[in-house]
């Protein structure tokens, strides 16, 4: 066979008939995917859910709901943390087109309707939709509902924190510094003086005295590997049983995990009565909904252990070492303190804490790592929870294309066939080992061997 080059300088053709385009198998996992959104009248339900924000009189070209819905789920799936990748992957993807329903003589959504479109479809009906996703889960049996685990983690906002200023002069952090080199006494301070002047103070970046003004709801704070950064919190509710999303709130940053805790379990608890509710899916929820929440040390506190009790949910929460504590004038605190800290000490507590640690970190690695958002490209805490809702959804909905399919994601897909040559290849080997040994037995006895073994 002659080997082929490539021609230089060709002619691009200036018209293509329908008919010559080469067709290939679209993806078989957004192939089975589409199914079911269709088993479930997905386009049905969001144009119904969006018809509210469309007007009649056509302005600028719009795009379907279903279509911007899964746009976004494509961001999950294919792990792009920007609109702008998506608009450009589903560009360049046969696919994707097929996915979304966009033919190969029709132009794709561009970044910016995206965008658009997310602006103008409110956050009520991102939750609407994720709680759709849920139903679905429910109708496969992958919602119980009964015991959930809770945790947060920190996403880096889309601002710098060179870009901070005051919030009660608008002054940058330098021109901070500087007035305070000048009242200190120095004239004209030198940047060794500004960084000598700032070691020395005390709560120089509090949330209280700074803001960045093009993202003013992110707020500073430590991540997980130490630095600095400006940022937005994630908290997550996830059921024990299946590891389905039951709630996803977008929190500030600055609040720590106790004053946030019963928001986000109240925003579960919402979320499962939607199911509930649901002609279709009342009985596939358990009937205590969230009997039971798991969490670390960082939700365990006197009001987050009260307010537990008040809502009728058992605490599975671990506690710090706090010392001996004065419980004078606070016997309702105590009794509750005391019920949970008999409850960790036991076998099933610490059954539970293991889970909770596999299941919730798993949905963070989905959803933030391989998902594309650890790194926001955002700003404002609307706009970045109406992602990390459909981001969750599909994650959920990943869930019920893992009991169909065995894979949650469409890039598991790439990777099999090196498992699948493995696999044989070790069975080559075990069956080559047994043979081999039997050859040797014949040997022993003196019985003639096979012509294959033989030569």
């Amino acid at each position: 066979m002659a080997m082929g080059k490539r021609k230089q300088h060709t002619q691009p053709p200036l018209f293509v008939v329908t008919a010559d385009i080469p067709e290939t198998p679209s993806h078989p996992f957004y192939r089975k995917l589409n199914e079911v959104l269709a088993a479930g009248d997905f386009d049905r339900m969001v144009e119904g859910l969006c018809a509210r924000f469309y007007e009649d009189v056509m302005g600028r070209p719009s795009i379907p709901p279903g279509v911007y819905f899964r746009l976004l789920m494509l961001g999950y799936f294919e792990g792009i943390d920007s609109e702008r990748g998506i608009a450009w992957r589903c560009a360049d993807s046969l696919s994707l087109r097929t996915f979304i329903g966009y033919g190969i003589n029709q132009k794709t959504p561009e970044h910016s309707t995206i965008s658009r479109t997310r602006r103008l479809i409110d956050l009520e009906t991102h939750q609407e939709v994720f709680q759709w996703a849920l139903k679905l889960l429910a109708k496969q049996g992958l919602v119980e509902g009964r015991t959930a685990g809770i945790d947060s983690t920190t996403l880096e906002a889309n601002a710098a924190m060179r870009s901070i200023i005051r919030k009660d002069t608008k002054e940058s952090y330098e021109q901070f510094l500087i007035g305070l080199a000048k009242a200190s006494g120095i004239e004209t301070p030198t940047r060794e003086d500004l960084a000598k002047i700032d070691r020395k103070r005390k709560n120089k970046a509090s949330n209280d005295d700074w803001e960045n003004p093009h993202d003013p709801d992110a707020k500073i704070t430590k991540m997980k590997d130490g630095t600095t950064h400006l940022a937005h919190k994630a908290e997550h509710v996830v059921d024990m049983q299946t590891g389905a999303v039951l709630a996803v709130e977008l929190q500030p940053a600055d609040k720590s995990d106790h004053q946030t805790m019963v928001d986000t379990l109240v925003a579960a608890t919402e979320n499962l009565a939607a199911v509930r509710d649901d002609e279709r899916t009342a009985d596939c929820v358990h009937e205590d909904i969230l009997e039971e929440a798991v969490g670390d040390k960082g939700y365990h506190s006197n009001e987050t252990m009260l307010d537990l009790q008040t809502m009728g949910t058992r605490s599975y929460i671990a506690e710090p070492d706090r010392g001996r504590r004065n419980w004078e004038g606070k016997p309702d605190a105590r009794d509750a303190v005391y019920a949970n800290r008999r409850r960790i000490k036991g076998a099933k507590s610490k059954r539970l804490m293991r889970k909770r640690g596999e299941l919730i970190e798993r949905s963070f690695a989905h959803l933030y790592e391989t998902g594309g958002m650890r790194r926001l490209h955002l700003r404002g805490r609307a706009n970045i929870h109406k992602r990390v809702l459909i981001h969750a959804g599909g994650f959920n909905l990943g869930l019920i294309m893992r009991q169909l399919t065995g894979f949650g994601k469409p890039r598991l897909l790439q990777g099999l066939a090196g498992p699948l040559f493995a696999l044989i290849w070790r069975l080559w080997i075990v069956i080559s080992a047994f043979g081999g040994a039997l050859a040797a037995e014949d040997r022993r006895f003196g019985l003639p061997l096979p012509r294959r073994l033989a030569a």
